[in-house]
């Protein structure tokens, strides 16, 4: 009789466990609201965030992403990020390139494909990211991409090698010296934000698509239509600056609704839009102001953007 009695104790034990157990996986897979400060102890996409109940200021970030970093991993995990580096740097050669030759043959003229290059390539490496795993060594991976491109940059300004085709597309006057100057402060820009902020934060995304998207279109614009100069700047047009707070405004939410879409975080739209365009707004008037010998765009834009981002959402 006491066999039985201890059967049926064990029995229970075992029954209990596992409805704990399965309790457990389905409160994993519960989205949770927090504030995305993250605790400092666990890197990467495995920081969780201390709980924060502000209103609209909270995020739900998608639990399943956290639970495949979690529960993710193996030898492949680091030949798939190689992979995809590989994969974005022939794509980030191949972009440069095409614009080489188009500006070699004159289909395009220089300042226009510089400005292309500049859009592009920062957009286009960002929107690469979810190829990457959930490990938390994939950011360091995807930042190999912009520090190829800023090795490459270093050589040529300092004209150990020559690159005629590079030097065009990237540059203002098509001299070697100037790839350390702009360039070279958008590619460290890049590396910046994949480190610290990544695909998890809305702070460098919004950084990323004000400098690429907002102040290449302004560029483009103002040459273009900008016959009306800011009574504080000539060298800056009404157009341009329209245009930086509108595409930069547009490019930013489109960007947040990709990776939000794909699950790495959760907004509020509403009060996001008026964030964003708070984000935009600032940074339309710092690229504005008389500083362009002071100070580069590539510098001043992003860095005010992120600052802002990161007081108006309270991203880390």
């Amino acid at each position: 009789m006491s066999v039985g009695i201890i059967a049926v104790a064990a029995t229970a034990v075992v029954n209990s466990n596992t409805l704990s157990f399965t309790h457990f996986r389905l409160s994993l897979l519960r989205p949770r609201q927090f504030h995305v400060g993250p605790s400092r102890s666990l890197p990467g996409d495995l920081r969780f965030a201390h709980y924060y109940a502000a209103g609209e200021k909270t995020v739900s970030r998608a639990t399943p992403c956290r639970l495949r970093a979690v529960l993710g991993g193996g030898g492949g995990v680091e030949l798939r990020d190689a992979g995809a580096t590989a994969l974005v740097v022939a794509g980030a050669y191949a972009l440069v390139s095409t614009f080489d030759v188009l500006t070699n043959r004159n289909l395009i003229q220089q300042n226009l494909s510089r400005k292309l290059v500049h859009i592009l390539s920062g957009l286009l490496f960002m929107a690469s990211w979810p190829i990457f795993s959930t490990s938390t060594g994939a950011r360091y991976f995807a930042s190999l991409v912009p520090l190829v491109n800023c090795l490459r940059l270093l050589v040529y300004g300092l004209s150990l090698a020559n690159d005629e085709g590079l030097i065009k597309s990237v540059t203002r006057e098509g001299k070697p010296e100037e790839l350390l100057r702009g360039p070279l402060y958008y590619v460290l820009i890049l590396i910046l934000s994949a480190i610290f902020f990544w695909r998890d934060s809305p702070v460098g995304v919004i950084s990323v698509s004000m400098m690429c998207g907002g102040d290449g279109i302004a560029d483009i614009m103002g040459r273009r239509f900008g016959f009306l100069k800011l009574p504080y700047n000539q060298q800056k047009s009404w157009a341009g600056s329209i245009s930086m707070f509108v595409f930069g405004f547009l490019i930013s939410l489109g960007m947040l609704y990709y990776f939000s879409a794909l699950g790495y975080f959760q907004l509020e739209w509403r009060g996001t839009i008026q964030r964003v365009a708070l984000v935009a707004l600032v940074a339309t008037l710092v690229e504005s102001l008389p500083t362009t010998g002071i100070v580069d765009d590539n510098i001043s834009v992003p860095l005010a953007s992120m600052v802002a981002a990161f007081l108006s959402f309270g991203y880390y």
